[in-house]
């Protein structure tokens, strides 16, 4: 990237509070971890007097059983977000397009324009039915961020072949597969898979991802990689969380039975969108968006204003936590709608 385009592209904004005292609906963080990684953490405090191991072996071991890829396409990276900027620094060169969804995540738009391409916005729900033609990247985010909607397995497939076909690199996002019992792409010739596990495993402090590829997309990405790009008690945590099968089936369970109760009882209120993601996205109708997230901030709880999000105007996105959170939030809800 270029200094004068940097210069030209403003940051995104994101949800979450830093905020102790308030009940933060606005990320999409996980409020549980798994049991014994206080303890891993403190003991890779010894570790960390020593540089990481180059390569990350075992780390990329437990990422590629965690998403059922071969170890040797695994790009360790210190978050999801640097896996998806290394991938579009790599596809993407000044005067390029790509595919964007619309609304998505904002950081894919800006990690375009920062590279000096220009990002051509197409509806989410129909992005799987665009012609990659002539565009550098295309970009999939299974679940989408913030609509909640998953892909159809066969429609991915199918569009990640006609991207290969048109020598479109196709970037999938799947921060939030993790939620799902739903394939991953990792492996997928011609795609370049994106992981974190800030979300699923609820440790947003500890920048812990990793980029799954194969072939040249596979061989740029790991000659690009910084080494010791991923600190040692992020690698040591990062492989813990990934073994813990237990944990992650009963996240799955929770998230789904709480998202539904959460989806009712805001029905009473909003149109709520179908979501497969730790979140669900409310239409607000006439009411003020920014006016509904300030009064429930002063309740102490924090939403996250959507329409921030490329296309939304009357929309608020609210995370699925734990049952006595909820209860806390339908009661805020229901004393500023009363």
């Amino acid at each position: 990237m270029r200094r004068e385009t940097v210069a030209s592209v403003e940051r995104v904004p994101h949800g979450s509070s830093d905020d102790p005292a308030v009940l933060d609906f606005s990320a999409n963080t996980n409020p549980l971890v798994p049991e014994g990684i206080e303890r891993v953490y403190r003991e890779a405090f010894d570790a960390s007097r020593r540089y990481a191991p180059e390569p990350p072996a075992a780390y990329a071991a437990a990422a590629a059983a965690y998403v059922d890829c071969d170890p040797a396409q695994v790009i360790p990276t210190p978050g999801g977000l640097a896996a998806i900027r290394r991938a579009v620094e790599l596809a993407v060169s000044e005067g390029d397009t790509a595919l964007v969804p619309a609304p998505s995540f904002g950081e894919y738009a800006r990690e375009v324009r920062l590279q000096g391409g220009t990002p051509e916005f197409v509806p989410a729900t129909d992005l799987l039915d665009a012609d990659p033609s002539g565009h550098a990247l295309a970009v999939v985010c299974n679940p989408n961020n913030p609509t909640g909607a998953a892909y159809d397995d066969d429609a991915l497939h199918a569009f990640a072949a006609r991207c290969r076909d048109a020598g479109t690199l196709l970037l999938v996002d799947e921060a939030f597969l993790g939620f799902t019992d739903r394939p991953s792409l990792a492996g997928t010739e011609g795609v370049v898979v994106a992981r974190s596990l800030t979300k699923l495993f609820g440790l947003p402090g500890i920048r812990t991802g990793f980029a799954v590829a194969t072939g040249e997309w596979h061989d740029a990405l790991a000659t690009a990689r910084r080494p010791w790009n991923v600190s040692v008690p992020a690698l040591r945590t990062g492989a813990f969380c990934m073994r813990r099968e237990g944990f992650v089936a009963e996240t799955r369970e929770r998230v789904a039975e709480e998202r539904e109760r959460l989806r009712e009882a805001l029905s009473e209120w909003f149109a709520v969108h179908d979501s497969a993601a730790p979140f669900l996205l409310l239409d607000v109708g006439d009411r003020d968006p920014a006016a509904l997230c300030e009064a429930a901030l002063a309740e102490g709880v924090a939403l996250r204003d959507a329409t921030t999000f490329r296309g939304l105007d009357s929309h608020v996105r609210v995370a699925v936590r734990l049952p006595e959170e909820h209860d806390r939030l339908l009661a805020v809800l229901e004393a500023i709608d009363a």
